[in-house]
């Protein structure tokens, strides 16, 4: 019998990974209560929930006085709403769906991948580079889509241990994690972003560093050198763990790409022009790919393999069409301006960027250096007066949305030209989420 058998536990939220955590905790034995925020008739599972002998309430303060052995809150609720409060101040624990599995699992072997820009892209090259040592052993989930809790279920790793879990994990998921201790685990970068919800920048790094306060010897986290930001924030909370550095830079590192080469330790491991995805930041992708597939004990050969293999991922500067010697890129997924310097030093061929989304009130600032690429830049959406305003000076073209945007794109785009959808915020005054905003974005250009 389970420790959660008989137990009331309290699910806070459903989505993707409160519904995972749901069915594992019925698996469990637990007596479990799912508190949502929308009316239930309008909770599509909630007749398979009621089956399954889970109450389902709304968020009606009687609820949050009754007693729990812990809550499990989805990522996406914040942390300072009132009932989340009120639980922690009673004593009864909250953890994420992350923790839960954590807890409950045998021992694996957890990749843990966070960092502002560039976690779903360094997650699946990861994952493929492992898989092709491990093919029947390894996992792809977390912040990606695909919660740690349904792979319990689905491979059963309460009873079978040694998978390779490659997990990508946002801040959010960090900030209520106890005992979660991967094997690896790198922070890609920093950048400002979730101002909305973390309240300073301070907050939202410290929350990234919480990925490796578990972390002891014989556990090892790859240490970025580029980074200034993880610099000064990992000699204010030192890592205790081993470290395995890399760099574009500094020749000294443990992982280490020049303009021809990808080395290890001095040894040439592949030649850069196997690299198939665009950009140098794609590059520093490889480098916690290759450090993170070595130290899970993958070959060379399997690793140049996998990595001449890899094309990108959707939504990341993913390559889309050619027009009229025109070239459509979707970067959806640049959800902050960090992402949007990222995707812009990418090219070299002039640049017609559109941007805007939700308000997240993000300094523009970085953007300013690179408008010399950037042969126009036109804004739309909640955001999209402050961006032709602060970062064009009233110079670029605004417009209401993306099809907009996209007309008016196409009306200037000569040969030789970029299209490049990366919007610096996020989709949610107009899309229910960045892959919508991309898959629109892709029907536009397709369209034309």
């Amino acid at each position: 019998m389970s420790e959660y058998n008989g137990k009331k536990v309290l699910v806070l939220g459903l989505a993707r990974s409160g519904l995972a955590a749901v069915k594992l905790l019925v698996k469990l034995g637990a007596d479990v209560t799912v508190s949502e925020s929308k009316d239930l008739d309008s909770i599509k599972e909630l007749p398979e929930l009621l089956s399954w002998g889970v109450r389902v309430v709304n968020q009606d303060k009687e609820i949050f006085e009754e007693d729990f052995y812990l809550a499990v809150k989805n990522p996406g609720i914040n942390g300072n709403l009132w009932f989340v409060k009120r639980l922690r101040e009673r004593g009864i624990p909250v953890i994420t769906e992350i923790e839960l599995a954590f807890r409950v699992s045998a021992p694996q072997h957890y990749v843990a991948i966070t960092g502002s820009n560039g976690k779903t892209t360094t997650a699946t090259l990861t994952y493929e580079i492992i898989k092709a040592q491990h093919p029947d052993k390894t996992l792809l989930c977390g912040n990606i889509g695909v919660a740690l809790c349904e792979m319990v279920l689905e491979h059963d790793l309460i009873n079978n241990d040694g998978f390779y879990i490659v997990l990508e994990i946002s801040n959010f998921q960090l900030v209520d994690i106890v005992d979660f201790c991967p094997e690896i685990a790198v922070i890609i970068n920093l950048a400002a972003d979730h101002l909305d919800f973390m309240g300073t920048e301070d907050a939202y790094f410290r929350s990234k560093l919480r990925v490796y306060e578990n972390m002891k010897k014989g556990k090892t986290f790859l240490y970025n050198l580029d980074d200034e930001l993880i610099k000064t924030y990992t000699q204010a909370v030192p890592v205790n763990c081993d470290v395995l550095t890399y760099s574009l830079v500094d020749k000294t590192a443990d992982l280490f790409a020049d303009s021809e080469n990808v080395y290890f330790r001095d040894d040439i491991l592949f030649p850069l022009s196997d690299i198939k995805v665009v950009g140098r930041h794609n590059v520093q992708n490889v480098l916690v790919g290759v450090g993170c597939a070595l130290k899970c004990a993958v070959s060379p050969e399997n690793i140049r393999k996998a990595v001449s293999l890899f094309k990108g991922v959707e939504h990341r500067i993913e390559f889309v069409r050619e027009k009229d010697g025109i070239c459509y890129y979707n970067d959806s997924k640049g959800t902050n301006v960090d992402a949007t310097v990222i995707a812009l030093k990418a090219f070299s061929s002039p640049v017609i960027l559109l941007a805007g989304g939700h308000e997240k009130g993000l300094d523009l600032t970085p953007l300013k250096g690179l408008l010399s690429g950037v042969k126009k830049v036109i804004s739309y959406g909640e955001c999209g007066e402050r961006i032709w305003k602060e970062l064009t000076d009233g110079e670029g073209i605004l417009v209401n949305d993306l099809p907009e945007a996209m007309s008016e794109a196409v009306k200037i785009a000569e040969a030789g030209d970029v299209v490049l959808l990366s919007p610096t915020t996020s989709s949610y005054d107009q899309y229910t989420c960045f892959e919508e905003r991309g898959e629109h974005f892709k029907t536009l250009v397709n369209s034309l």
